[in-house]
């Protein structure tokens, strides 16, 4: 199986190594992704944000970078992309209200096709539908919002993976080896080491 085409839509104050790692990942193995934000075309950038832990009772939001993005938001072409990734912190929270996120995110739901989804990521496919009945994991805050989707909502530890056929979950950022590696598993993408 060769290279695939990745789409992933990211939104200002996304999670900094919830966008930065996957983006550079899957391009490290040879797949072609596209960054994309509404609104915004290739060469402009999207500030994010590090969520980190500091002893308060949730976690603190921190100045992350400023991500370049790759590719035009108005030149995508859904039917165009073997896969989605939606990366999590503070952009879903909005891109979900965008319809233009959300018809494109229903393409990837109703053709089946792979999503790695990851934190608060998954309050975008939520806002879609079509999670009925899958079991997957998201953010701890977000699991009331899976729920009331009908999903299958699995409160799992940040390391940890959930897979449901072509859909993968972790909760946040320290558990992207999981996530990448079952991910490149649903893509077809095989790793050697000789």
């Amino acid at each position: 199986m060769g290279a695939k085409k990745i789409l992933m839509i990211v939104g200002d104050y996304g999670e900094d190594l919830e966008i930065m790692v996957p983006f550079q990942a899957l391009q490290m193995v040879g797949h072609n992704v596209h960054a994309v934000c509404p609104n915004k075309k290739k060469g402009e950038t999207c500030p994010t944000a590090v969520h980190d832990f500091v002893g308060d009772q949730t976690y603190k939001e921190l100045t992350g970078h400023n991500f370049t993005l790759n590719y035009s938001f108005d030149d995508v072409k859904v039917e165009k992309y073997d896969a989605l990734v939606l990366p999590g912190g503070r952009g879903p929270e909005y891109l979900r209200l965008d319809n233009n996120v959300i018809e494109m995110v229903r393409h990837f739901v109703e053709e089946d096709k792979p999503i790695a989804a990851i934190c608060h990521g998954l309050q975008i496919l939520a806002a879609v539908g079509g999670i009925e009945g899958k079991t997957l994991t998201a953010y701890p805050a977000c699991g009331p919002e899976m729920k009331l989707a009908g999903a299958d909502y699995k409160d799992v530890e940040p390391t940890e993976v959930v897979r449901d056929g072509n859909l993968v979950t972790t909760p946040a950022w320290p558990g992207h080896q999981k996530w990448l590696a079952e991910f490149l598993d649903v893509l077809g993408t095989k790793i050697s080491h000789n």
